[in-house]
């Protein structure tokens, strides 16, 4: 039997280990983004808490199974992906936050937290290995899904603003490798979830190169509130245009003052000097 310690497995590991990585990296111009800027915009975090939910499970697996490489791993992913939500909820509207909290509550708390104790406590052997191998592929095909949720706001605003190009790329430049790693170590577990990965990777792909230079749809209700914010301008410059020409007017009317006698009856011409209104 072919083992971790082979090779030709133990390479194919580490460089699922590297692009595993470079897949937990792509989202940090996103989250850069969110930190420059002080805001969520409209991304969103369900992606990030299924793939922290999808690294806790195959850290259990890789325990279970005592499998170095999906153990390291996976482990670097719990951590990154934290981060990722610390930032996240750092600076989203309350109710994106309260959503968020809930789902991890629901999700990397209470279900993982649920099955953890189910296989420690009434499961033995392989069958504990199996069950928890069952349940990270079910769950690797979700973090693949995960990025799909925002298909729908790309189609409709012919965007791809908020669908990151690089994560699906690394994603599928990974479960190829992972694929091969899963084969040849008869980790059916780790390798099946990855055909499916390959396929959602491409087809991400392919919609971001069909939508990369479309012009995003306008908001109709963005666009009817500029216009009228337009109006109103126009309204207000076209009304200070007539002030300022009444108020060149008067100054033409009063500017030279009329003659005024002094107290020995002598004439004197007297010129008033008339200040115009500051232009604004």
């Amino acid at each position: 039997m072919i083992t971790v310690g082979h090779p030709v497995v133990f390479a194919v590991g580490i460089l699922g280990n590297i692009l595993s990585f470079l897949v937990t990296l792509a989202p940090v111009p996103t989250f850069y983004r969110v930190y420059k800027k002080k805001s969520t915009e409209s991304f969103q975090s369900v992606p990030y808490v299924v793939a922290l939910l999808s690294a806790m499970l195959w850290l259990y697996y890789a325990l279970l199974s005592i499998d170095v490489l999906l153990l390291s791993i996976n482990t670097i992913a719990c951590v990154v992906e934290s981060v990722y939500l610390a930032i996240y909820l750092t600076y989203a509207p309350k109710p994106a936050m309260a959503f968020t909290v809930k789902l991890l509550c629901i999700m990397n708390m209470g279900l993982f937290g649920a099955m953890v104790a189910f296989l420690q406590f009434y499961v033995d052997g392989q069958r504990r290995v199996s069950i928890a191998g069952g349940v990270g592929a079910a769950f690797a095909l979700a973090v693949f899904v995960a990025p799909l949720t925002i298909i729908r706001q790309v189609i409709r605003t012919k965007s791809v603003e908020f669908m990151p190009f690089w994560l699906s790329f690394f994603l599928t430049i990974s479960a190829v490798v992972w694929f091969f790693y899963g084969l040849l170590m008869k980790d059916f577990f780790v390798a099946m979830p990855n055909v499916l990965g390959l396929l959602f990777g491409l087809a991400q792909m392919a919609l971001y190169f069909v939508y990369r230079n479309r012009n995003p749809k306008k908001n109709g209700a963005v666009s009817e509130m500029q216009q009228q914010a337009a109006a109103v301008q126009a309204d207000a410059d076209a009304e200070k245009e007539q002030q300022l020409r009444q108020a060149h007017a008067d100054a033409d009317a009063d500017g030279e003052a009329v003659a005024v006698r002094t107290d020995d009856e002598r004439p004197k011409n007297v010129v008033v000097d008339i200040m115009l209104p500051p232009h604004h």
